[in-house]
């Protein structure tokens, strides 16, 4: 059903005039947040929870008063195994995940414009600092577990906040305009990694995502420590890292050169240091 939707908002003209008119706009995505925190939105969680398979032996509650509630679940201790060796990155979240090693390559065009980091970070300083960097994208459904944990440890700047709209990152959305993650609303911090240099973490907004969350107050990152949360939608969480810092895992290269995405879960590998 979500997806035909999208394929209508994304392929039919009057798709397209609702999503540029409305959908995309922050006052839908916050309606839709308030609904799903309403105790009558608890009911679409056990139908949600069987169409969809969800294990719900890892949740760390078993009982929640809204959808949103459920959304933003925890999980118990131990549900993930975080790689805790020093010269490994994981995965900040569960989901599919595309890499790019080299993003100022030629295979990372868009529409045939190379992506803009400095556009997307809107700051061109720390753009200049991934300049043959690399690049993960991490595409979290709505039925993934949607908290995100750091993918290395190291000193933490604060969190910009960029403003913008909340365009879906379905793939039907990402193959219709790929610069969608140029103009959805995003924020970002800075680890100061002794093994990996600067990483920068961005979590990027989308369709019916009320807010991201941050739910971590220290200036300190550890890996696999929880960030922040994503509210009721899919989202995206981006990895830049500087040149030759991070050797990406041979498996997320060949899949993402044939365009495919790898399903990948918080704390395993994707990635070690040079």
């Amino acid at each position: 059903m979500a997806g035909t939707w999208l394929y209508w908002l994304y392929n039919n003209p009057l798709g397209e005039l609702t999503l540029n008119t409305l959908v995309k706009r922050k006052i839908v995505s916050d309606i839709y947040g308030w609904y799903m925190n309403t105790i009558s939105s608890a009911q679409k969680i056990a139908p949600f929870i069987k169409d969809y398979n969800i294990d719900t032996s890892q949740f760390e509650m078993k009982h929640f008063n809204s959808f949103n509630a459920f959304f933003i679940r925890k999980l118990k201790p131990g549900a993930r195994k975080i790689d805790t060796a020093q010269n490994v990155v994981i995965s900040p979240a569960d989901g599919k995940c595309l890499v790019y090693p080299n993003i100022d390559s030629a295979n990372f065009l868009v529409k045939g414009t190379r992506f803009d980091i400095a556009t997307f970070l809107m700051n061109d300083t720390l753009a200049k600092k991934y300049k043959n960097g690399s690049l993960l994208i991490f595409r979290l459904a709505p039925t993934d577990y949607h908290r995100y944990h750091f993918p290395v440890s190291g000193q933490l700047s604060p969190t910009h906040k960029i403003s913008g709209y909340y365009y879906s990152v379905n793939p039907i959305a990402l193959f219709k305009d790929p610069l969608i993650f140029l103009e959805n609303k995003r924020q970002y911090q800075v680890i100061q990694s002794q093994v990996f240099g600067e990483v920068t973490m961005v979590e990027v907004g989308a369709t019916m995502v009320g807010s991201m969350i941050s739910t971590f107050l220290g200036n300190v990152a550890v890996k696999g420590e929880e960030e922040g949360y994503f509210q009721f939608g899919g989202s995206t969480v981006v990895l830049l890292f500087e040149k030759g810092k991070i050797r990406i895992d041979t498996d997320l290269i060949k899949n993402s050169e044939h365009h495919l995405e790898t399903s990948v879960i918080m704390g395993e590998e994707v990635g070690v240091s040079y």
